[in-house]
């Protein structure tokens, strides 16, 4: 009978403390909603001026915090922009040169066409009329 009894009071406290730990993690849940609505600026009728006074000093705080956070995200997207830029102008540079290049190749190629073909016929004026056929008799042809 005596382990009985030792076992059944083993069982109870350990009940009695699980009791105890549930009340206590209860109590830190219902704690935390009403930390949560008071940041919200729900439920202050039931503060107390103090309590007012502490809760705006960590809602400033916290607003300092975002604020630092932000500044610090938006320098470094202005410092990646910065660079972005200076890459896109490089960019830009490189393909107007490619631009001017290729307008290059092209005008010598026209040059060249007309060069080649200039040379292919003779210019009008260099060719000089002859009176030697001017003047002849045209004899018809007939097919036999």
């Amino acid at each position: 009978m005596g382990c009985r009894r030792i076992t059944l009071l083993v069982i109870c406290s350990v009940f009695w403390f699980y009791q105890q730990e549930a009340t206590k993690l209860r109590r830190q849940i219902r704690d935390v909603q009403n930390m949560n609505r008071h940041i919200l600026g729900e439920a202050l009728s039931s503060l107390t001026s103090k309590e007012l006074k502490n809760l705006e000093g960590r809602l400033e705080k916290g607003i300092c915090r975002i604020r630092s956070k932000k500044n610090e995200l938006l320098f470094a997207e202005i410092g990646f922009m910065q660079k972005r830029e200076v890459e896109l102008q490089n960019d830009n540079m490189y393909l107007r040169a490619k631009i001017a290049e290729n307008e290059r190749a092209q005008e010598q190629s026209t040059q060249l066409m007309q060069a080649s073909y200039n040379r292919n016929f003779l210019p009008l004026n260099l060719v000089e009329p002859s009176n030697d056929y001017s003047n002849q008799d045209q004899t018809a042809l007939q097919l036999v």
